[in-house]
């Protein structure tokens, strides 16, 4: 997902739109929006100038603050130009950003990156696209390929269904779904990166886990001897998750990045959602020649961190076969107890402080 994509959806909206640039835009309510047509043109065009700004500047604490206003007495047809010419912006900003850089998105982890943008933007032509051209009485739909991009991107919540393009406007209160309930709030959903001293885990989204687990590198620079299979038996966990409409993606599967070089050296996460005693499985392993060096250890107690710091954990565990030393020593290493065992696993577990204790230390 980048820069081609954004341009592809730009060129869509701008065909349209600028088809109907002698319509009454400013008569004309947009789709179920409280904007009217010339409004929501306005509003796509501010936001691919303010992502592009984002990715531009690495703005890491906050938007930029600036905004995008048409001059006196521009008319619809100039709004569509502005919204060609923003969109070429982003998708060059997506297409020079690095793969490593996070900028400042709000929700609902704090950052995206250049993908993140990239779909973020490609969302907002396509779904406002719509809008105006359901207002103005204009046919409009989008590449399959497209929508189906965004959802398995910034959706990763939201269960495929038949038809991608029904299956993004249903996700976003736009329309109906048989069998589905009328979305009255929505959010997209950025993927979690949690940073450690010397790696960064990046959540998974359903686009990378399903080209991981077919033999792909998920869009990540691998070390040699990487992805393990682990890895890649673990993006398949998350691809039947989202296929099945419950993967939460806190939950699923982090890889392993080096801040050194950006190259990825394993895989690291969870086997689903913590049950309802707040319990969670964990699993991990690297490439080859990334092990002695302690980076599952490192990565496997931030990750840790992070799950028991939530109210809906009270443990964690995983079970190791009894012959995998190095693996039982990793898990030591990052606190977890050996609580139980059989001819063939140890079980470890790791808790969290007691719920009561925890809220009176964040009060305090």
């Amino acid at each position: 997902m980048g820069g081609d994509q954004v341009a592809e959806a730009v060129e869509g909206s701008v065909a349209v739109l600028r088809a109907a640039a002698g319509l009454d835009w400013e008569g004309a309510q947009a789709g179920r929006l409280a904007w009217n047509c010339r409004r929501t043109a306005e509003h796509i065009a501010g936001d691919l100038i303010a992502y592009a700004g984002q990715l531009a500047g690495r703005a890491t604490e906050a938007y930029v603050p600036f905004e995008i206003v048409m001059e006196d007495g521009t008319d619809h047809a100039g709004v569509v130009d502005v919204i060609g010419t923003t969109g070429a912006l982003l998708a060059a900003a997506v297409r020079t950003t690095p793969r490593e850089v996070r900028a400042f998105h709000p929700y609902p982890f704090r950052s995206a990156n250049r993908e993140g943008f990239a779909a973020m933007g490609v969302a907002e032509v396509l779904l406002h696209t719509h809008d105006i051209a359901e207002g103005l009485g204009l046919a409009y739909e989008p590449p399959a390929a497209l929508c189906e991009a965004v959802l398995t991107r910034i959706f990763p919540h939201v269960r495929p269904g038949p038809d991608h393009w029904r299956t993004l406007l249903w996700a976003t209160g736009r329309g109906d779904l048989p069998g589905r309930a009328p979305v009255t709030e929505w959010r997209w959903s950025n993927n979690l990166v949690i940073g450690t001293e010397r790696l960064t885990l990046q959540g998974v989204t359903p686009a990378a886990a399903a080209d991981l687990s077919t033999g792909g590198t998920g869009g990540f620079t691998w070390i040699e001897g990487g992805p393990f299979e682990g890895t890649r038996e673990a993006a398949g966990m998350v691809v039947k998750a989202y296929e099945g409409g419950v993967h939460r993606p806190e939950w699923g599967l982090f890889v392993l990045v080096r801040r050194e070089d950006g190259r990825a050296v394993g895989g690291m996460g969870f086997h689903g959602a913590p049950d309802e005693e707040g319990r969670a499985e964990v699993g991990y392993d690297l490439a080859e020649h990334a092990r002695g060096h302690g980076y599952a250890t490192e990565a496997l107690r931030a990750l840790a961190a992070e799950a028991l710091a939530r109210d809906d954990v009270t443990t964690l565990f995983a079970a190791i076969d009894r012959a995998n030393a190095p693996s039982q020593g990793v898990i030591s290493r990052a606190g977890f107890t050996r609580v139980s065992e059989d001819v063939e696993q140890y079980a470890y577990e790791l808790r969290g402080l007691d719920r009561s204790l925890r809220l009176y230390a964040r009060e305090s």
